[in-house]
């Protein structure tokens, strides 16, 4: 870095040494400015550094919280129905809230097991117009050939019917993932609820979808349907076929 450097007067000694003076003390501040200047430069590019590693440390976190979506929450040790009744029976704000969430649950048909069942009885896609597509669930989940048929641009929406016992299930999902000649196309996750153990069947209607149209949506489909609960344990597994053609 260039210092600027002062006019010298010929006519005085004494302006002479002035100036020489003069020069030497703003040097003297040039170069403590300079070392000001570099110190300032190192602390802005040290904190440059800390914010960057922060920034992907954050990423690097939202990364992770994203990973832990679809892992197993870890909760307490379970219990049966009838235990959960006993517990804390003198809380009243807790009795009442049990059986708020219970229901009209007979405790004589819910057995001993503290895990819950969820047993699918249907499934439906409805379309405006048309009658009901009712999707028959095969024992082994693995559908044979083509499973159903949609038509591009129209309007459906996926509906199940359900039943629980034994026990409580919390946070119910719904799951879907769907291919195209081997590429992921899309992807839906859906949460149903908990839900007590009941006799009647539950009624859950999924939001309405549209299917893609254009030649290139058109044809053959893949997919994989699972319902599971806040444990991870899986209900129901489905893995089928499907056809999005130009007309019904």
């Amino acid at each position: 870095m260039s210092l600027p450097i002062p006019l010298l007067s010929s006519t005085s000694k004494n302006n002479m040494a002035f100036h020489d003076h003069h020069k030497h003390t703003q040097g003297a501040n040039a170069d403590t400015s300079e070392t000001k200047r570099i110190e300032e430069e190192s602390g802005h590019e040290q904190r440059t550094s800390l914010s960057r590693k922060m920034s992907e440390s954050s990423i690097a976190v939202t990364e992770e919280e994203d990973d832990d979506v679809d892992r197993k929450i870890e909760l307490g040790p379970q219990c049966t129905l009838k235990q959960q009744l006993e517990k804390d029976k003198d809380d009243e704000s807790l009795r009442r809230w049990k059986e708020q969430l219970l229901g009209s649950v007979d405790m004589n048909s819910v057995g001993e097991s503290v895990e819950p069942e969820v047993k699918m009885l249907s499934l439906a896609i409805q379309t405006g117009g048309r009658a009901d597509i009712v999707l028959p669930i095969p024992e082994n989940g693995n559908p044979n050939g083509l499973w159903f048929t949609l038509k591009e641009g129209s309007r459906y929406r996926l509906m199940f019917t359900f039943q629980v016992s034994n026990n409580i299930v919390s946070g119910l999902k719904y799951s879907n993932t769907v291919w195209k000649t081997g590429i992921k196309v899309d992807s839906t996750k859906e949460m149903i609820g908990t839900f007590s153990p009941q006799a009647e069947p539950y009624t859950h209607e999924m939001p309405e979808e549209t299917t893609p149209s254009g030649i290139f949506a058109r044809g053959a489909y893949s997919a994989r349907t699972k319902f599971l609960d806040d444990d991870n344990k899986l209900y129901l597994e489905i893995n089928y076929t499907f056809d999005i053609r130009k007309e019904w």
